[in-house]
């Protein structure tokens, strides 16, 4: 061996031993830092808190979204007072199951000013709730576009008052996640509208939308947004094959997402645990089948 060769073997065997050890190999391989939970919207409509913790413990769902404004049995509303939110909090503290967000109906899209005032109004409302209960931040809506009203002002209108609730919301450290809902809520839309979105706090709330999977577009629509993504999505029957779950799964996972799937369904069935535990295993599918690649 010659003495150049000489010199250069302790580095070419370290390089050699590096690339072969385990630590090295598990470094390389792809992780998922997602995690599945349910939103309350159909399937835990009746279940107040207590049930809502041990169901999704049940069901290994460990993250939950309460939906608001229909006389929902977890009783967190707008008018709850502190006494229960601080309740809540601690029933959500001391379990398994992590308080993630409350899902607002609230939108942005009102061509009545009073409207619109008083959407932004109750969306700050519930940011704060989100606060108080222990959440990390508030669902809102875009929502559509109206013949009446030029698309552009209506853009213009969702994002100032995006800017609005987020300044608000970022004082209570509350993101405020804009779901693609609506005719306004397409990703290519959504797109625009963070165009002129200035608070770092309001990000992208995917919905599972197959609107936005049309021509085998998914994957353009979706980085569009894939840096002003939220930490919750909306994902619906995961056995259903006309939305690409398998392919979102997967960019997802590329675009190193640590957020929460939140099923959102509304099928009926013999018993919601049992069916929430098969479309958490269906969830589990994706995610392995993505990490394979």
């Amino acid at each position: 061996m010659k003495k150049e060769e000489m010199r250069n073997e302790p580095t070419r065997r370290a390089v050699l031993a590096g690339a072969l050890s385990p630590l090295a190999t598990s470094a390389a391989a792809r992780t998922s830092k997602m995690k599945f939970g349910l939103t309350t919207y159909q399937w835990g409509i009746d279940w107040d808190v207590p049930t809502i913790i041990a169901n999704c413990t049940k069901a290994k769902a460990f993250g939950v979204e309460l939906r608001e404004k229909s006389k929902y049995a977890h009783g967190v509303e707008l008018e709850t007072p502190a006494a229960r939110r601080r309740e809540v909090k601690k029933q959500f503290a001391g379990s398994p199951v992590k308080l993630i967000s409350i899902a607002t109906g609230e939108r942005f899209d009102a061509t009545d000013p009073a409207a619109l005032k008083a959407a932004i109004e109750a969306a700050k409302g519930y940011a704060q709730l989100s606060h108080d209960v222990g959440a990390s931040g508030i669902r809102v809506f875009p929502n559509d576009f109206h013949k009446e009203v030029p698309e552009e002002k209506t853009i213009a209108q969702i994002a100032a008052s995006l800017n609005e609730v987020g300044k608000f919301a970022a004082g209570l450290n509350q993101q405020v996640r804009l779901e693609n809902h609506g005719s306004a809520g397409r990703l290519v839309t959504l797109a625009k509208i963070f165009e002129q979105v200035t608070q770092p706090n309001v990000r992208v709330k995917l919905n599972s939308d197959v609107r936005d999977s049309e021509g085998g577009g998914f994957a353009k629509n979706f980085a569009l947004v894939k840096d002003k993504l939220g930490y919750t999505l909306h994902c619906h029957d995961l056995n259903d094959p006309v939305f690409p779950y398998q392919l979102q799964a997967g960019l997802l996972i590329d675009a190193n997402w640590d957020g929460w799937w939140l099923l959102e369904e509304t099928k009926k069935v013999p018993d919601r645990v049992v069916a929430l535990i098969e479309q958490r295993q269906a969830w589990e599918r994706f995610v392995a089948n993505s990490l394979k690649r």
